[in-house]
């Protein structure tokens, strides 16, 4: 898939290693990496597993349309759908298959 991000800080820190280990640690930077790395080698949101470790799952809410993967406990990785329009299933749903890419929002604890 195809990554953006939605500000240029966010993407000059999670585009280099020593900024991420900066700003989250080592240990958060370090999966925070496998996760980018699992999102653009996905073609399409359908093959980033809803399973553990990545738990993939729509948020609803204030944060609806938008989407998590889990980091290190608390935290996730936010993101949306970089498409206009979004791709829909009849029922309205977003249709991951044709999702291929996103934009990355934040990572938060948003519990």
């Amino acid at each position: 898939m195809e990554i953006h991000f939605r500000t240029r800080r966010l993407s000059r820190t999670l585009s280099s290693e020593r900024e991420t280990q900066r700003e989250y640690g080592e240990d958060m930077a370090a999966v925070i990496k496998l996760r980018l790395d699992l999102l653009s080698k996905a073609p399409s949101l359908t093959q980033v597993t809803t399973g553990r470790p990545e738990r993939r799952h729509l948020l609803s809410g204030r944060r609806r349309g938008q989407y998590a993967i889990d980091l290190v406990h608390p935290y996730r990785l936010i993101f949306a759908p970089y498409h206009d329009p979004i791709p829909r299933l009849r029922d309205g749903g977003v249709d991951t298959d044709e999702v291929t890419a996103i934009t990355v929002l934040e990572i938060v604890d948003y519990h």
